[in-house]
């Protein structure tokens, strides 16, 4: 009954529209201040912490205090794993009318933080590649990098040994809402993004989940997992840096 009793808890907070946004919001990884998720749940600042104040009181967000502000993100990355799971049953089973997609949307499906991981056709891709190559088995059981695949993700700059004490799991599979198929999460996902980020192949938008891929990172993508962008054209204007 406890347990029920929890998730019941659980779902009526996520279930809320505003509560909502602001989690999907989180989902780019940031920390934001209420302000900030006021502003894109369309809300006032005082019902925004009233809300936040629900979501850190159920361990859903954690909260930091800097000088004068409060600044807000996903408490783990279960919870992420959650919204996230969510978010593809959502995409998936709930018939949605049909709408025009918008720029913003092609860009959010072409590339997109999940968390601290890369999500969207980008992060699918480069996980088809790790698979194709034999770096990575990912099935609905779980994910595992091969003796090849630890050789060439410490080549590219991959940390493979997590902080002491992590808990986090270190490789598996995230079904992607969007491509509908695996992208990789966990300690190995998130260590990706990292070098796609510290070699400047990628650029995270100020605002938001979306994510922008330089002219060095067409190059680097290709060279290294064998993709092929094009000229961007999938994901609508300005998808590329």
């Amino acid at each position: 009954m406890v347990a029920a009793a929890n998730m019941v808890e659980v779902a009526a907070l996520v279930g809320d529209t505003a509560r909502a946004t602001m989690l999907a919001t989180l989902m780019g990884g940031q920390a934001l201040t209420a302000s900030e998720l006021a502003s894109r749940a369309r809300i006032t600042r005082s019902t925004a912490s009233g809300h936040l104040g629900k979501l850190v009181g159920a361990r859903l967000l954690s909260v930091t205090q800097k000088r004068r502000n409060r600044y807000y993100r996903i408490a783990s990355p279960l919870v992420a794993r959650m919204l996230e799971s969510i978010k593809a049953v959502a995409a998936i089973e709930v018939p949605q009318r049909h709408q025009p997609r918008s720029i913003d949307d092609g860009r959010l499906r072409f590339a997109r933080t999940c968390y601290d991981h890369l999500a969207g056709y980008l992060g699918v891709a480069i996980a088809d590649a790790l698979v194709a190559n034999g770096y990575v088995v990912l099935t609905d059981d779980g994910g595992e990098v091969t003796a090849s695949g630890m050789r060439f993700l410490s080549a590219f700059g991959v940390v493979l040994a997590p902080n002491s004490g992590s808990r986090r799991i270190f490789c598996r599979p995230c079904l992607d809402w969007s491509e509908r198929r695996f992208h990789v999460a966990g300690h190995v996902g998130a260590e990706i993004h990292r070098c796609c980020l510290d070699r400047g192949w990628l650029r995270r938008d100020r605002e938001g989940r979306i994510v922008r891929i330089t002219p060095a990172g067409q190059i680097g993508l290709r060279k290294t997992f064998g993709i092929d962008l094009g000229d961007g054209s999938r994901c609508g204007a300005n998808a590329l840096w």
